[in-house]
């Protein structure tokens, strides 16, 4: 479908009238497409009963800004059953639609993504593709992130999201190193040694970043409000912790890269990290031809041998921190949102703040947005 044809759908029925083109799809409201260039809009049905406009983005990021899969589980795919959900814009409260009938790949985030397990199948059935990235760290000691489950339960979770989906879908981040006056640097690279080699097998990729502490504000107050001492990274630090990754890697032989992160760490073997990543994608996705066009991936155009079927540059998302690698998505997350409270989150305003959120949640499980009514 392309230039101005628009397609219309009623409760999954097709139909053909005065030139619009119609399709049936799995969704119970009623959709009419607007092609607009890349970027396409369509105008649903909301819950209300309201005709409204969406976005309808192709990859979806569930998602940086709180714990879905760990919280919102429910929520979410009630959300993508009805076709759509609103985002609510963090600097200016603006509501957005976002409907989900182009969507052909989901990119989790979460640091207890168990209840996502039982969501998988179903997932399956409506054909959109998705992969994981897994923030696995160990400060239970340090008392760093209080209400994430035990470390060795998420450690099984991970092998059974691995054994359900498969390696490369599943990835391990220990996001983000943190020094303070209890953790050192051979702290850090104890704890690291001890979840990889209980993971080596199960993942091909270790993600890492530095705890920017003195670059995000709340993060700063919030860490000294709980009388925590924290220590700014240095590039001695850096090189230090990379020199170790090393030596631990070669009985793991992970790919190992870092997040968001200015410094080169390449002569110790660490590449920049793309979290959404259309190599991945085309890696376990190639045969999604609507995937594969919006990330501009075509090999019967491209010597593969020059240029190692990678994708279009251009899609990189222009939204995010400066060194970030990541391509572009919609992230249907809100701040100020997720329970796990840990100590370094620079996605909460204050622990009250969100947890009374999240009791909003509750509230009204099924709204549109994250946070009810």
């Amino acid at each position: 479908m392309r230039g101005n044809k628009s397609v219309a759908v009623y409760n999954g029925k097709a139909r053909m009238s005065r030139g619009i083109m119609e399709c049936c799809v799995d969704t119970n409201y009623f959709v009419y497409f607007c092609w607009m260039g890349r970027d396409e809009f369509i105008d649903i049905i909301d819950d209300g009963g309201g005709l409204v406009q969406a976005k309808s983005p192709v990859i979806i990021s569930a998602s940086r800004s709180t714990d879905i899969p760990a919280f919102y589980a429910d929520w979410f795919f009630h959300r993508l059953e009805k076709g759509y959900s609103v985002w609510i814009n963090p600097f200016n409260n603006v509501r957005s639609y976002i409907s989900y009938s182009k969507t052909r790949l989901i990119v989790f985030w979460s640091k207890n993504p168990r209840p996502l397990l039982k969501y998988l199948d179903r997932l399956d059935e409506t054909g959109i593709h998705s992969y994981l990235q897994f923030t696995l760290n160990d400060y239970e000691k340090e008392g760093l992130e209080k209400n994430v489950p035990p470390l060795q339960e998420r450690i099984d979770t991970f092998k059974r999201l691995v054994d359900r989906l498969d390696s490369d879908r599943v990835i391990w981040r220990f996001d983000p190193m943190v020094l303070t006056d209890r953790i050192s640097k051979d702290d850090l690279l104890e704890k690291v040694e001890c979840i990889g080699n209980q993971l080596k097998g199960y993942t091909k990729k270790l993600v890492f970043s530095f705890a920017d502490i003195l670059e995000y504000k709340k993060v700063k107050a919030n860490l000294e409000k709980n009388h925590i001492n924290y220590r700014p990274f240095e590039k001695d630090d850096m090189e230090y912790l990379a020199r170790g990754l090393m030596y631990l890697n070669k009985s793991w032989d992970f790919t190992i890269a870092t997040c968001g992160e200015k410094i080169g760490l390449e002569q110790y073997g660490i590449v920049h990290n793309k979290c959404i990543d259309d190599e991945l994608m085309i890696k376990c996705f190639s045969e999604d031809k609507q995937l594969m066009d919006f990330i501009g991936y075509h090999p019967e155009n491209v010597q593969l041998e020059l240029f190692g079927g990678k994708s279009n540059p251009s899609n990189k998302d222009k939204g995010q921190r400066l060194f970030c690698g990541c391509i572009s998505s919609k992230d249907i997350g809100l701040y100020n949102t997720c329970p796990h409270k840990c100590e370094y989150c620079y996605a909460n305003s204050s622990k009250m703040i969100a947890e009374a959120n999240y009791n909003r949640h509750k509230q009204s499980p099924y709204f549109e947005a994250i946070i009810g009514m």
